[in-house]
């Protein structure tokens, strides 16, 4: 069984449509098993769709606000680069409608039902792919994954979105009794998941370098400080679930194909910058190639 293994990262997820394109289209890869967390989980359906075309065209068009309904920040470009600050007014406002978040990311829920039709989603569940998305359950400190087949057209499009929110940036959701939110608090790569239903192939797209790069500046605002410290303990996260994903795989022969981003692609994955994430698709398809192509060189 091969599996298709898809990181959480925000914008930077159109670098994981590029090089989920190529192997694909290109290297005519198929997939029995896909596993999204995050920005992983928008690409999945289109992508055991075979629908690449399609999804690029989404991420390659999506601003601010295709994501927020009401944006919990403002966006200053200074001296070429994107600085952020709390958007006082927005946060405000939220607070006084009695929310719990800083904003709100309605428009990404109607983006997804607008974009995964109810055919395409009953040609997927009839399919013998699984489709998992992955969400932590806030109220019961666990982590859960969401398959396509125990799900409604609605409701699986609910648990996209919310594999999505990363609070207290984006909504809060409660559901089923309990408060759910971005399942990369609990999950950022789940090829342990993925081990778990039978994977014996894993092509594992992670939306981080491999080494660390830079130094993070220091924190200008509040607003800062807390993007800071999220991105500090989801990188924690994502290396942890490389590490037991990789013990694992030993232990059962699992074969591991990573693909790592090669640079620093963004220091805020919360910007939707169309003209960048154009730019990392074709970066991440031309990635891809030039990987596989280094490989078959490599092998006798």
């Amino acid at each position: 069984m091969r599996a298709l293994v898809i990181s959480g990262g925000g914008s930077k997820g159109a670098f994981a449509g590029g090089v989920a394109q190529y192997l694909i289209e290109k290297m005519g890869n198929q997939y029995d098993l896909y596993l999204g967390t995050s920005t992983g989980s928008l690409l999945i359906s289109h992508l055991a769709l075979n629908k690449t075309q399609k999804i690029k065209k989404v991420y390659t068009s999506v601003d601010q606000n295709s994501i927020f309904s009401n944006t919990p920040f403002l966006i200053k470009r200074k001296h070429g680069q994107d600085n952020i600050s709390i958007n006082h007014f927005s946060v405000l406002w939220n607070f006084l409608k009695g929310k719990k978040t800083f904003g709100e990311s309605e428009n990404l829920k109607k983006l997804i039902l607008n974009t995964v039709t109810e055919e395409e989603f009953e040609e997927l569940k009839a399919s013998k792919k699984d489709i998992l998305v992955t969400v932590s359950n806030i109220s019961l400190n666990e982590v859960e994954y969401k398959s396509i087949h125990d799900y409604s057209y609605e409701d699986f499009c609910e648990w996209i979105w919310i594999s999505c929110n990363y609070v207290p940036f984006m909504s809060l959701v409660q559901k089923n009794g309990c408060e759910y939110a971005d399942g990369g608090f609990g999950s950022m790569v789940p090829i342990e998941e993925a081990i778990k239903r039978g994977a014996t192939e894993i092509d594992a797209i992670i939306l981080q370098t491999e080494v660390t790069y830079f130094n993070r500046l220091p924190s200008k605002n509040v607003f800062s400080l807390i993007t800071n410290l999220f991105r500090f303990m989801l990188d924690r996260i994502e290396r942890q679930n490389i590490r037991i994903g990789k013990f694992e795989a030993t232990n059962k022969d699992v074969i591991i194909n990573f693909y790592y981003t090669p640079t620093v692609l963004t220091t805020n994955s919360l910007i939707f910058d169309k003209v960048k994430m154009e730019r990392w698709w074709e970066s991440g398809f031309s990635f891809a190639k030039y990987k596989n192509e280094e490989l078959n060189q490599i092998e006798p």
